[in-house]
Order: C-alpha cells, then structure tokens, then sequence
C-alpha cells in the first residue's frame, strides 16, 4: 500500500523537527530527501513521483523551515541540521533494516557530508546534486581577491539585526512576481523552469521566520565539510547542473578529485533549480546510484 505520512522528531535542544515518508510504509529500501537553503518540497516532485513505484521517500524540514519549529536555542550550525538528520534517519529506518539511500541538494550536501561525519552507519549511499561541501564559491574566481570570503561573512553576520525589520518589504518583493522574469534574464533560471514551481518556493521563503533564514544562510556560509570526502566508503553520485550560477559546477567537480570513485554526471540546460528544469535527468542520475547500491550487500 503506498501511503503518505507525517511524523516528527526533537532535536538535542527540543526543537521539533518535521518530516513526511511517500511510498511503501513497509518497504526497507529507503531514500532521504534534504533541502538547498529555503527550498520547498515541490522541488523534489520528479524524484519523489518515480521513486515511490519501489522505495519508501523521506523529505524533512530544516529548522524554520516548511513544518518544522525554529530553533529553540537558536542554533543553526549544519552540524545541528546533520544531527536533526541523524534523528530523522533512525526514526523512518526500521530496526534491522539497512540505512538508507541520503540525496542531498544544494546546502543539503554539505549536510549529508556532515551526517557521514558523525554517523556513517546511517548512510549506505549519497548523491551530491548542486551542492558543495564547502559554502558556495569556495576555491572560485568569484572569491579570488584574498579576505573577500571573509568579509562576505562579516556583511553577512552585521546584516543580522536589520533582517527583522527589512522583513515585510523582502516579503513583498519575493511575492510580487518581479524576481522570476529578473533571475531568468541573469541565467540563474533556465527558460523551461516551471514558473509555477518557482513561485511556490518563492512564496515559501516570504513564509519564513526571516531570522531562521538569515541564520541558516550565515551556516552555509560557514560550510567545511572537504574533510569528509576522502574518508567516504560508500557509493556516491556527483550531479551538476552545468549552467548553475549559484553553485558553480567547477566547486561541484572539484568533489571528483576527493571521490575518483563516484559516478559524476554533468546535466546540460539545468541551472540551481536543475530538480524541476530537468527533472528526468535527475531521475535517470539517482536512479544510477540507487541500481549501484542494489547490487551491493547492506
């Protein structure tokens, strides 16, 4: 029987963190879903549809985020993310039954690598999609000027008190419909993002507690997680979206050269948004990983 359900956990400080499975309750092939920065479930849609015929899919919320709390200690760290990660994990994941399959995109492969850190023994496989372990430009052109990373941090962080009250007016701009034409015109949309989509994760950032935002994308910022690669011993599949100007896709082929075992597949006409403009590319990419590790003993 496929069903939908809804379940939450606590974090060490209390803090509920929701999450909703698809699929089969009873199926032990489990994959986890974890978000970019603000993304909302929508983006998941092409995964979540083919996946179901034969896994169980689990999507969950970053503090703040979607159905989750925030933070009742106001800790954002990715390390935390990873940890609320672990706790997920152990919940959906029945006793016996092998760890599953982490899909992590954007942030969320920063965070992924963070779990790996912590609890290898909950990750029998990653896939790494316009993402990076490291915050995005690291290492690039964007930041060659020696300090310009740093003081990207610091405006970030002196920017933290004036967020609440930029708050409404960002809220506006993000619901009047003027960022989807502007970031299509820039190239950070591809023409065939669904403007639908689009909206809807647009609306959901206005949604957010904005310090919850402005205190995860400080985490990102602070992003180190290059330390892990080499010491991953499990089935990994880099994905890039070739014409991503957030994340750019030099940053996410530097992971080859930690991980010259992993599949890397490089997706043609796909920006940041790559999950929803082309979504069966990503599909047919996850599901090469999730046949890899099939053929593996748990």
């Amino acid at each position: 029987m496929v069903e939908r359900r809804r379940g939450d956990v606590r974090g060490a400080d209390g803090t509920r963190v929701a999450f909703h499975s698809h699929g089969h309750a009873q199926s032990n092939d489990v994959v986890v879903l974890t978000n970019g920065i603000g993304t909302t479930e929508n983006f998941w849609r092409y995964l979540v549809g083919d996946l179901i015929r034969d896994h169980r899919v689990v999507h969950w919320d970053y503090r703040g985020h979607g159905s989750s709390e925030v933070a009742a200690s106001g800790d954002y760290r990715l390390q935390t993310a990873a940890d609320d990660l672990a706790r997920v994990t152990r919940e959906v994941v029945a006793a016996g039954a092998p760890p599953p399959v982490h899909i992590g995109f954007s942030m969320g492969v920063a965070v992924v690598l963070e779990l790996y850190r912590a609890h290898p023994e909950l990750v029998r496989g990653l896939v790494l999609i316009a993402g990076a372990p490291d915050a995005p430009g690291t290492g690039t052109a964007l930041f060659a000027l020696p300090g310009s990373f740093a003081a990207l941090r610091g405006l970030v962080a002196a920017a933290a008190p004036v967020v609440p009250v930029l708050a409404p007016g960002i809220r506006a701009l993000l619901r009047s419909g003027l960022l989807d034409p502007l970031a299509r015109s820039l190239g950070v949309l591809q023409p065939q993002a669904p403007k639908a989509d689009i909206d809807q994760f647009l609306d959901g950032i206005a949604g957010m507690d904005p310090v919850a935002y402005w205190s995860t994308l400080r985490a990102l910022l602070d992003a180190d997680a290059s330390d892990v690669l080499p010491g991953v011993q499990v089935p990994v599949s880099i994905v890039a979206a070739k014409q991503d100007t957030l994340m750019p896709a030099s940053q996410v082929r530097r992971m080859r050269e930690a991980l010259p075992t992993a599949d890397f597949v490089e997706i043609d006409r796909a920006g940041h948004a790559g999950l929803i403009e082309q979504g069966p590319k990503m599909v047919q990419a996850v599901r090469g990983l999730l046949e890899k590790v099939g053929r593996q003993a748990p």
